[in-house]
């Protein structure tokens, strides 16, 4: 194994990655990154706070952490998703439908195989929450 692949890894593997809230809550960094997410979801009118219904549950949820590396290896950003605990839900009686904005591999390379044939130009972008 190479010294730069070597460096490479140890870089990657030196960030720490909180394993819940409290060790988050105390870290100026994770702090920063789920109130970014908060701020994403309410920007995004994610939920609306309603009266429970007596005869329904609520659904729990829970703090995922990760940390964005650049190419290089260094950290770019900590990022944080608060995720429902879905496992607790059960079809037709907690929700009736499910959507998830994901893009096939098949699609994407259909896209490129296009763009390279007709020699389009073609960019790399991460895309960010929109928040309007």
């Amino acid at each position: 194994m190479s010294p730069q692949l070597k460096a490479f890894i140890a870089r990657l593997d030196s960030a720490e990655i909180s394993k819940n809230i409290q060790g988050a809550m105390g870290d100026p960094k994770w702090k920063a990154a789920m109130m970014e997410e908060m701020k994403a979801l309410v920007g995004n009118n994610t939920w609306d706070i309603i009266e429970l219904p007596l005869d329904k549950r609520t659904v729990g949820c829970k703090w995922m952490f990760t940390i964005k590396h650049n190419a290089d290896g260094n950290i770019e950003r900590n990022k944080a998703r608060l995720v429902a605990q879905e496992f607790t839900q059960t079809y037709g009686i907690d929700y009736e439908e499910t959507f998830a904005p994901v893009a096939k591999l098949n699609s994407i390379q259909v896209i490129f195989s296009i763009a390279v044939n007709l020699d389009w130009p073609s960019f790399q972008f991460d895309i960010k929450k929109c928040i309007s």
